[in-house]
């Protein structure tokens, strides 16, 4: 893709950064990485999380995790939780932004950020954490993964998330809402990717 691209797409995530944490607000918070492969057809980073774990076990995630008190950032958190989870050091991710925020059905409000990553980077998955690691074209979406539209309660409010399937893999829930964001705001995007 060309730099006109990318640089719009951090136009556009540029006013929903929170880099501090949630002080006070929720006892539980959270980040992960949205990446995106600088390829000629964008794909996105997903994760599958091992089956053995006690939250969200074999599900599809962003790489991520919990704000650790070592952590100056949610930022630096996503970073280090990337690295610790699929080898990827914070060096190779150009961090475009952040989408926004979002509570889990957990109680944890978990920041997205979303980075720009070499085509061809190398991962090394911390398999007792995941099971495996793959990427899914921005063009796919587009051309209609979603299977259904599930109703979560939130606060009272029902809240409308799509869900997708990939090859055999079923992006849901958290992870499908972020998701879901990210398209909306690509398809915003005066030039988006063919």
């Amino acid at each position: 893709m060309n730099r006109v691209w990318w640089q719009s797409i951090s136009d556009a995530l540029s006013t929903n950064g929170h880099l501090g944490s949630f002080e006070g607000e929720f006892p539980k918070q959270a980040a992960v990485m949205v990446l995106i492969t600088d390829a000629p057809e964008p794909e996105l980073i997903f994760t599958l999380r091992a089956k053995h774990l006690n939250q969200h076990a074999g599900e599809v995630c962003f790489p991520g995790g919990k704000w650790e008190p070592q952590d100056d950032s949610l930022l630096t958190t996503a970073l280090r939780e990337t690295h610790e989870e699929i080898g990827l050091a914070p060096n190779m991710v150009d961090v475009l932004g952040a989408l926004p925020a979002r509570a889990t059905k957990s109680g944890a409000m978990v920041q997205p950020f979303v980075g720009k990553i070499p085509e061809e980077c190398r991962f090394h998955l911390n398999h007792h954490e995941l099971e495996e690691l793959f990427s899914v074209p921005l063009t796919a979406f587009r051309q209609g993964l979603q299977i259904r539209m599930d109703v979560f309660e939130r606060n009272g409010l029902r809240v409308r998330i799509p869900a997708y399937r990939y090859q055999n893999y079923e992006i849901w829930g958290f992870t499908a809402g972020v998701t879901a964001e990210l398209l909306t705001l690509l398809q915003s995007l005066p030039l988006h990717a063919a």
